[in-house]
């Protein structure tokens, strides 16, 4: 199989994706107030399949729940929905979310269990939501304090109760988000030592000196990671949280982050191509760029030549194109497959509008410097 399969979905940036169970089906958030559903074809190819409208300012986030098949999409006009899918009519229709905030919506995550899922704004707050059956609508709780900026991104950790998010105020923080309305009945572990309640902080990390970007645990759970934007990547165990293993690497701000094992993350961000990095010991160390492009043969050009194309033309045959998959930064990644405790595939979507999926396997075999 290719290292990489690539499509432009949009010329506009990308700042959200998600896919379906089989990845059958895309759906991406631009700069629009719509969110775009595609439909993979026989080829591979995504093909634009329908839009769903109901914000009125521009869709920040989305996120598919790919067991009970719902979507989540949140906006600037400080409202989510969820859009459940009607066979009978043959059209996803949405349901009402309380979120009671002020401020816009910037990141919404369904939870592992896909019976709550949690938004985080420009309010200073974070939203758990939770169906109300009663009602046949999703209200939401709070947790306020001690967030001091816009939540820019956050994640589930596997066992359901325990949430981490990345702010502007250079904080990670981990909280717990047992709900008692849900009868949760969470187990001990090295985030949370003691049974606590909703809302409680378990912990936090001040080693960024930039806004925090990405958060994201780690499959087992016991390690999270985050990359801000101060161009640092950031790396926790749970059993020493004192300890937080940092590396200010010299690339621009990192935007995303997956991790393929228990001891190798991916980056991304505006350097516009992926780069691994591995936990050896108690440091975070440079892997490799995992976007390398093959030189092609008989492209040489004599100093004589470029000068006359300089000339003739007013530039060089180099042009503005950049010798990278994505054109411009990447957004966001995720993990598409995942087998035996090893990512298998991930996906990126960037500012250029290209939608990007690397296979990691392939990768390996391809770039000798590579240690996952």
């Amino acid at each position: 199989m290719a290292e990489k399969k690539e499509q432009r979905l949009f010329v506009a940036p990308i700042s959200g994706h998600a896919f379906n169970a089989d990845m059958s089906k895309l759906i991406v958030s631009s700069t629009t107030n719509e969110a775009t559903i595609f439909q993979r074809d026989a080829k591979g190819t995504y093909t634009k399949e329908t839009e769903l409208k109901k914000h009125i300012e521009r869709v920040k986030s989305v996120d598919w729940a790919p067991n009970s098949n719902r979507i989540a999409t949140c906006a600037g006009d400080r409202n989510a929905y969820v859009w459940n899918w009607h066979a009978d009519v043959g059209e996803w229709k949405p349901s009402l979310v309380l979120l009671r905030i002020e401020r816009a919506a910037t990141y919404i995550r369904w939870a592992k269990s896909e019976d709550r899922f949690a938004v985080g704004s420009g309010a200073r707050l974070l939203s758990i939501c939770y169906y109300d059956e009663e009602h046949d609508w999703w209200v939401s709780k709070h947790i306020k304090k001690p967030i001091r900026s816009t939540i820019l991104c956050c994640d589930w950790h596997p066992n359901n109760y325990i949430i981490a998010i990345g702010s502007c105020d250079f904080k990670c923080r981990v909280f717990s988000s047992a709900l008692k309305e849900l009868e949760d009945k969470p187990e001990v572990s090295g985030w949370m030592p003691k049974l606590s309640k909703f809302g409680t902080l378990l912990a936090e990390f001040d080693t960024s000196e930039g806004w925090v970007h990405a958060v994201k645990f780690s499959p087992s759970g016991d390690k999270l990671a985050w990359v801000a934007h101060d161009s640092s990547v950031n790396v926790v165990d749970m059993n020493s949280k004192d300890k937080v293993l940092r590396c200010l690497t010299k690339s621009l701000p990192l935007l995303s982050v997956v991790w393929l094992n228990e001891s190798s993350i991916v980056c991304g961000g505006h350097d516009n191509y992926p780069v691994l990095y591995n936990i050896v010991g108690d440091n975070v160390v440079y892997g490799a760029k995992l976007d390398v492009q093959r030189k092609k043969s008989g492209v040489g050009m004599s100093a004589m030549a470029r000068f006359k194309q300089l000339d003739d033309r007013g530039t060089d045959a180099k042009g503005t194109t950049l010798d990278t998959t994505h054109q411009n930064a990447i957004s966001e990644m995720r993990v598409t497959k995942f087998e035996g405790g090893k990512a298998k595939q991930f996906s990126s979507i960037g500012n250029d509008g290209k939608l990007v999926v690397w296979n990691v396997d392939a990768l390996a075999a391809s770039i000798a410097e590579l240690k996952i």
